[in-house]
């Protein structure tokens, strides 16, 4: 089974999402993929507003914007900034995703986009660039959090905001029970960051907390599954992954499940998010 090398388990996420091999029509008696269902469940909880243009819950990308994306992997999930956004920083430490990011950003305009080989600690930007500044799934692969988060702070403008990620500690200490001793080695999760010290991170860093959320109990469980299965990440039908997967949609389609899930993704989320803002 191959396993991360460099790329993060966020990024297979998200390519998992935006490669789906088929589609999906609701209703039909058809399988769904983790990547369909994971699309419709981060939706869901705030995720890709088509409507508002939020990336997510009060992080809007507005025409006017320059948006950094840091630590921006494969690129999966920049497209939804690339439709939107005036201008797309995007920077990772790994010359191999930012070159299949350059390729998955072909073609998404209107953004003027430009790639950027760089350490999180250390980005060769000017201060006070970004309107807003993603960094989805970074601080529990660096050496240093503090530094990581002084250096997003230099870069965003004045009242710009932050979209930070990290995982759960509920469901990385689940995984450390299934999981490859790979996956808590670098250059994969070398901290478990907890929650409250996720939101002293962020205030640490004098900046202001707008909102504080987790979500992502549907791919706590599938990664926990994942790991027995043998199977590859872009594998679309083993049969225990399927079983979860379609569970999952028919929970997703009961009515009145909101509140259930919520208090799911409350209890073992994959990921913690914070959205901040730089004071002015």
């Amino acid at each position: 089974m191959k396993l991360f090398g460099t790329r993060r388990a966020r990024e297979q996420t998200d390519d998992l999402i935006v490669t789906t091999r088929r589609p999906f029509v609701q209703g039909e008696p058809q399988q769904p993929t983790a990547g369909q269902v994971g699309l419709k469940d981060a939706i869901r909880a705030g995720w890709y507003g088509n409507d508002t243009d939020e990336m997510f819950t009060d992080v809007p990308i507005r025409p006017t914007d320059t948006v950094i994306d840091v630590g921006c992997g494969s690129g999966a999930a920049s497209t939804f900034i690339a439709k939107r956004a005036k201008h797309l920083v995007a920077v990772d430490h790994d010359a191999e995703a930012l070159a299949q990011a350059r390729k998955s950003l072909e073609n998404h305009g209107p953004a003027s986009t430009e790639f950027i080989r760089a350490d999180a600690a250390d980005l060769p930007l000017p201060d006070d660039l970004a309107d807003t500044l993603i960094c989805r799934e970074v601080l529990e692969h660096v050496e240093s959090p503090v530094a990581v988060l002084q250096e997003l702070r230099r870069v965003t403008k004045p009242g710009g905001l932050l979209l930070v990620t990290v995982p759960d500690p509920q469901n990385e200490r689940m995984q450390k029970h299934v999981a490859p001793d790979s996956y808590f080695q670098p250059p994969n999760h070398i901290r478990i960051i907890e929650r409250e010290e996720f939101a002293e991170l962020i205030t640490d860093a004098d900046l202001e907390i707008i909102r504080q959320s987790s979500w992502g109990f549907f791919w706590s469980i599938w990664f926990a599954l994942f790991w027995n299965r043998g199977v590859e990440f872009d594998e679309q039908d083993d049969p225990v992954l399927n079983h979860w997967t379609m569970a999952w949609q028919h929970l997703l389609d009961t009515p009145g499940s909101e509140e259930y899930i919520r208090r799911l993704d409350d209890f073992m989320p994959k990921s913690q998010v914070i959205v901040a803002r730089k004071p002015e």
